[in-house]
């Protein structure tokens, strides 16, 4: 079936993206406001760009009535983020932050989250999160009137101890880390648990 994006009404839209483009990392973001609030929430239209700089790109929506959400107003006025990639064990603490709250409530507090400083920007970072991105805005592209696509420089990452194999060569517990991925509909998630490995062919002459 043919769906002709530009005539779909926004919501089926969405819902067609969302359950066909799976799964979809989640960047569980902290940011800092002008006037110091501490702000955290999940995003899973998100991933990685390349790595000559090791850049990110968040896709960040408008709430259809308040405006840019916390996330992108802090990132647009301080240029500052930090991503984290989500564990199983931290799924339901992700899950509180993802509240609709004003401004000044600080989610991280709300879910009960520890944070530790961050060594290269203002927003703090999660401590329980085993993987986390300092990022520094390069790009904000307003790609609709109700979207933004941020893409940021990860200026330094944090990988817990116990998951880091061999620092020197990158190697990672990848598996080990146990990283929660989004789903399509409301609430659907996945582990990588269910692996397969391809051989990529060698060069032809």
């Amino acid at each position: 079936m043919l769906f002709d994006m530009g005539q779909l009404p926004a919501d089926i839209r969405y819902k067609i993206l969302t359950a066909t483009v799976t799964p979809r990392p989640i960047a569980w973001v902290t940011t800092r406001s002008r006037d110091g609030i501490a702000n955290a929430a999940p995003f899973s239209f998100f991933n990685v760009l390349g790595h000559e700089p090791p850049t990110v790109v968040l896709g960040l929506l408008r709430h259809p009535n308040k405006g840019l959400k916390d996330t992108a107003r802090n990132i647009v006025e301080t240029g500052e983020f930090v991503a984290h990639l989500v564990p199983q064990q931290m799924a339901e603490a992700m899950n509180a932050t993802g509240v609709d709250a004003p401004p000044e409530v600080d989610e991280i507090e709300l879910a009960g989250l520890e944070t530790l400083p961050s060594q290269m920007v203002a927003p703090p970072r999660l401590k329980a999160c085993p993987v986390a991105f300092e990022c520094r805005s390069l790009s904000v592209q307003e790609t609709g009137p109700r979207q933004l696509a941020v893409i940021g420089e990860i200026v330094c990452a944090h990988v817990a101890e116990q998951f880091v194999i061999d620092a020197q060569r990158g190697h990672i517990d990848t598996i080990g880390l146990d990283l929660i991925a989004r789903m399509h509909g409301s609430g659907w998630y996945a582990r990588p648990r269910d692996l397969f490995q391809l051989v990529r062919p060698p060069l032809i002459d």
